[in-house]
C-alpha cells in the first residue's frame, strides 16, 4: 500500500490562496498569452472553481456557506475586473459556470465526507 502523506491545515490554505491567485492571474492576463484550457471556456471556469472550491472546503472545513458564497463572490470580482481591462470581457455566464464549479465541489465535499465518516453498526 502507497502511504499518501496528510497536508496540515496550513498547507492546504497554502495551496488554496496559491490557486487563487493563480487564477486571478490567468484570468486577468492578455489573451495573447497561450493559457491552459479545456477547449471550451465555461468548462475552464467550472473546473477552476470546482478545484479552488475542493481546496477551500480542506482549508477551511468548518466555514462552510460563508466559504462557497465567498468563492461565487470572487468569481463575480474576476469577471468585474475583466470588464476594466481594455482587453478582456466581464461575461456573466463565466460567472455562471464558476457557481456550477463550486456546487460541484460542494456536493463533491459532501459525499466524501458522508463516505469517510465512520458507520455505527447495529
Amino acid at each position: 500500500m502507497i502511504a499518501v502523506p496528510t497536508l496540515t491545515p496550513l498547507r492546504w490554505r497554502l495551496l488554496f490562496w496559491a490557486c487563487a491567485a493563480a487564477m486571478l492571474a490567468l484570468s486577468l492576463m492578455p489573451p495573447t498569452q497561450p493559457l491552459p484550457t479545456t477547449g471550451w471556456d465555461k468548462a475552464n471556469h467550472a473546473l477552476g472553481f470546482a478545484l479552488l472550491g475542493l481546496l477551500g472546503a480542506r482549508a477551511y472545513a468548518a466555514r462552510g456557506w460563508p466559504l462557497w458564497l465567498g468563492l461565487v463572490a470572487y468569481g463575480g470580482v474576476i469577471e468585474l475586473l475583466q470588464g476594466q481591462t481594455g482587453y478582456r470581457e466581464a461575461d456573466w455566464l463565466d460567472l455562471l459556470a464558476d457557481t456550477v464549479g463550486v456546487a460541484a465541489a460542494l456536493a463533491l465535499d459532501w459525499l466524501v465526507r458522508r463516505l469517510s465518516a465512520p458507520r455505527l453498526r447495529a
